[in-house]
């Protein structure tokens, strides 16, 4: 299993729609190379603490990226593969590595061997590279015949991953995004409907060619572990999580998101030894800011992302808490086109992205918020208190959601005398007596970060 990402702060971008190239491609135009615009945004990475990058879909594509046309060559409304590899070369130059998304369950109606298909019918030498086709019925896009889509959604092709020829032509656009690109790993789309067998297939050969190559699973639903562990994936998208920071600030109910990392991490957590993928929005959901009901929220919300089991990842323009929701069925409100990563002068939150480069920087300092246990001190309606261990580094982080300061005692395991120190706020600092910890006060819809001196 790779380890770099668990040190990792991840930044999110969907390059379509941040580099604002039009929302459908022609196929006919020169390569425009909107994907140098972010070259911008490393600075600002950095001033973040963000160390990798998932740059979301960027192979040449009908319209978001997901409807892939073809696995070798960067989407012209992005530039092509010189553009790409220029721009990784940028962010390895700053110490940022990079994943990039892997769609491998369907392709688009403009990839090639679907239009061979459509032009030579049942003749085509590609009729088998796609699920379910069916000569004896069309499509309900009009086709000759039948075949399977994505979730009803026919302008998505699932592609038959039994296929020889089908693992041949995407492990050789791996091999080539490695070798061209120097990409670090991969977000794999739709994973949990993915063979496990084609993922052990997949793992085996990035690793070969990379041995700490990274593979992440996109995963809404089910069980982590059937896709994540060893010769699998090294981790998947938390949802479960996900969705518990945003309730449990919006119902006043730390209790779900502590039921949910006791459930994952703690003692007995099924998820203890994976380093699952957090986040708070992605591009496919809601802003956190357009779904939490209190904006002062934002700030604990964060605290916690920071701090609990997990890989954190920041979605481009939320640090700065901006608003975006979902329009009937498109997603486009939720990627949206953004000239300058300094949002200071009309930011709704302008204060956000200096807490969170504080956060991230408490992150770095310790290795048990990276890759430590996790172990459940206090819950209440609004306050939540943990300890996270590593070797010999002890840290209790105490986040209150509430509008105003309070107080709260928890259990520790620290000889008497032994003093803690605020990592978050410094020159805090409290003291240990008769196996307790008394944290006086914790401040308002923020955290306290308590390592052991």
């Amino acid at each position: 299993m790779t380890n770099w990402a668990q040190d990792a702060i991840f930044y999110h971008i969907y390059p379509l729609g941040l580099c604002g190239a039009p929302q459908r491609n022609s196929f006919d135009q020169p390569a425009e190379p909107r994907l140098a615009q972010l070259t911008q945004w490393i600075e600002h990475m950095q001033t973040l603490g963000v160390t990798a990058l998932y740059l979301g879909p960027l192979f040449e594509s009908s319209t978001h990226g997901y409807d892939t046309a073809d696995y070798y060559r960067v989407d012209r409304r992005l530039g092509d593969n010189q553009t790409l590899a220029d721009l990784v070369a940028a962010l390895h130059a700053a110490n940022i590595r990079v994943i990039l998304d892997g769609v491998f369950h369907h392709v688009g109606r403009d990839f090639w061997a679907f239009r061979d298909l459509q032009a030579h019918g049942a003749s085509s030498a590609y009729r088998d590279w796609f699920a379910g086709v069916d000569f004896g019925r069309r499509s309900p896009s009009g086709d000759a015949f039948a075949y399977d889509g994505w979730h009803g959604h026919y302008d998505l092709i699932k592609l038959n991953l039994q296929h020889p020829g089908v693992r041949e032509h995407l492990f050789g656009a791996v091999e080539q995004w490695i070798t061209q690109f120097g990409i670090d790993g991969l977000r794999l789309d739709v994973a949990e409907e993915l063979d496990p067998q084609f993922l052990r297939e997949l793992a085996a050969h990035c690793r070969r060619l990379q041995p700490d190559f990274w593979l992440l699973g996109e995963a809404i639903h089910g069980d982590y572990r059937r896709l994540a562990g060893p010769g699998l994936l090294d981790s998947v998208t938390d949802y479960e999580c996900y969705k518990g920071l945003y309730s449990a600030h919006n119902d006043n109910n730390y209790f779900e998101i502590a039921y949910s990392l006791d459930r994952q991490f703690g003692p007995h957590g099924i998820y203890r030894e994976l380093p699952l993928y957090t986040f708070a929005d992605n591009h496919d959901v809601n802003r956190i800011a357009s779904t939490l009901h209190n904006p002062a929220q934002l700030y604990p919300l964060h605290a916690l992302l920071f701090t609990m089991p997990g890989v954190p990842s920041i979605y481009y323009g939320s640090e700065w808490g901006l608003d975006g929701k979902k329009h009937g069925d498109s997603d486009w409100p939720l990627r949206p086109h953004l000239s300058t990563p300094d949002l200071s002068s009309s930011a709704p939150h302008p204060d956000l992205p200096p807490a969170i480069a504080r956060l991230a920087q408490v992150r770095h300092m310790s290795s048990a918020l990276r890759r430590g246990t996790y172990q459940q001190l206090f819950v209440g309606p609004e306050l939540l208190a943990f300890a996270r261990r590593y070797a010999e580094e002890h840290v209790v982080v105490v986040v209150n959601a509430a509008a105003t300061a309070t107080s709260v005692t928890v259990p520790v395991s620290a000889p008497d005398g032994a003093t803690f120190v605020d990592l978050l706020n410094p020159g805090y600092q409290t003291i240990a007596h008769g196996g307790r910890l008394t944290i006086d006060p914790v401040p308002s819809c923020w955290a306290r970060v308590l390592a052991q001196h």
